[in-house]
């Protein structure tokens, strides 16, 4: 058992930076032993110390680092990695201070240089290199660049320009009924879904309907839509509200019009603030029906259709890519909208083109109309999603609708836009060809 009496020995404690104190020893750091493992050995025990067992351990940046601060200077006999500095003067490492007269001698750092602690030499500059040469080192080619650059060669895409995309939102950031933050999301689940409420090809099981008759009745649509005076999106969820229907249920002929003012007043409903009432589309078949037909059908409708209006139409796709057309204007907006309502009458082209395709070829055929150059750009593309090769086919089927719209015996919509109103676009003469390039 070891004498109670026995004076304990008090540890050495290591605090900050590899500083060794002793409770019953000297404070300073003439009692630090030098380290031995790199052959750094101090020639004689310090002054006023005992002696000690010699510690063994790796120095580091940091405590020769702080060392210098203090005034210490680690003795070592091997060369180490060497310290670098930036922009602060180094002092010699090992070799007492030179007199005040050779500090000629010694180079301070300046800013943009680099600065070595080297053990066995004098505090020397290595490299003097500006900002500007360095960034010019640092920009040099290496073997991926090269080989990046001849990938790009091979592909055609080193001289291709970049793509510049035009926010066109930007103008609405502070108006809050816009929806900037949404939008996009918006019409990405819109273009997700158009699909699944499209009506599919109907002329097969209707007995009594065929090209023509549709022709008649969308045309008589848009007739009654302007007499209301009602918002674009009314009639086309009208239509798209009929074809959805015919696509499910075979109608007779001599229900059509009820089912064509029936659609119109559903849509209304969901549209309009102030929606007819079913007085007035009594009026406008010259009491064909009664009240009570009226509301049957549009209970069957709904049924049928299950309640779901909220389908994206040709109209919401129209609106945002008009905006797309930068820089728009109201003749283009009106040429946009009367080559759609020229599609809408068409069968064919209703059923054969997504809304979204469907709109982009009438902005596409617009373009093309009023001579716009480019005819698609970047920005265009980038909203709706289609090239040029994508919507030419669809858009040739538009300027032909309105190649013939004059002769037609269904004038409605050629009635509509030649009124000054509308920017007389209708009196235009179509484009030449669709088929030419952006140029």
């Amino acid at each position: 058992m070891a004498n109670r009496d026995a004076v304990p020995k008090i540890l050495p404690k290591v605090v900050g930076g590899g500083e060794v104190k002793k409770k019953n020893g000297l404070a300073d750091g003439r009692t630090r032993r030098a380290l031995g493992d790199i052959g750094n050995l101090v020639t004689g025990p310090a002054i006023g110390a005992k002696p000690q067992t010699k510690v063994s351990r790796p120095i580091t940046r940091r405590s020769a680092a702080q060392l210098i601060v203090k005034g210490q200077e680690p003795l070592q006999k091997n060369k180490t990695k060497p310290l670098v500095t930036k922009g602060v003067a180094a002092r010699k490492v090992g070799v007492p201070a030179k007199p005040e007269a050779n500090k000629k001698d010694s180079v301070k750092a300046k800013a943009g240089t680099i600065s070595v602690i080297c053990p066995d030499e004098d505090v020397k500059t290595i490299e003097k290199i500006t900002l500007k040469e360095r960034k010019v080192r640092k920009s040099g080619k290496t073997l991926t660049s090269i080989l990046t650059a001849r990938s790009k060669a091979a592909c055609g895409l080193s001289n291709k320009p970049r793509t510049q995309i035009v926010d066109i939102d930007a103008a609405d950031v502070d108006n809050h009924l816009a929806g900037v933050e949404y939008v996009e999301d918006i019409y990405k689940f819109y273009k997700l879904t158009e699909d699944e409420n499209r009506p599919c090809d109907y002329m097969d099981s209707q007995p009594e309907i065929n090209d023509r008759v549709r022709a008649i009745l969308v045309d008589w649509l848009i007739e009654a839509h302007k007499r209301f005076e009602l918002r674009p999106e009314s009639l086309y969820l009208t239509v798209n509200i009929m074809d959805r229907f015919l696509s499910e249920e075979t109608v007779p002929r001599r229900e059509l019009q009820l089912l064509c003012i029936s659609s119109m007043l559903i849509a209304c409903k969901y549209e309009e603030i102030w929606a007819p009432e079913v007085n007035d589309f009594l009026t406008i078949t010259d009491n064909a029906y009664v009240r009570d037909q009226i509301l049957l059908m549009e209970k069957v409708i709904l049924g049928k259709l299950e309640w779901y209006l909220t389908v994206p139409t040709p109209y919401v796709f129209l609106v945002r890519y008009i905006k797309a057309a930068v820089p728009s204007d109201q003749e283009m907006e009106n040429m946009t909208f009367f080559l759609a309502e020229l599609g809408l009458m068409n069968y064919t082209t209703v059923i054969s083109y997504c809304p979204s395709k469907f709109a982009a070829s009438a902005v596409y055929a617009a373009r093309s109309t009023l001579n716009k150059s480019p005819r698609w750009t970047d920005t265009l593309k980038h909203h709706t999603g289609y090239s040029e090769d994508q919507l030419r086919e669809c858009a040739k089927q538009l300027v032909s609708f309105h190649s013939g719209a004059a002769e037609n015996k269904l004038k409605a919509v050629f009635r509509k836009f030649s009124s000054p109103d509308r920017g007389a676009v209708a009196l235009l003469p179509p484009a030449r060809d669709v088929h030419i390039g952006s140029s």
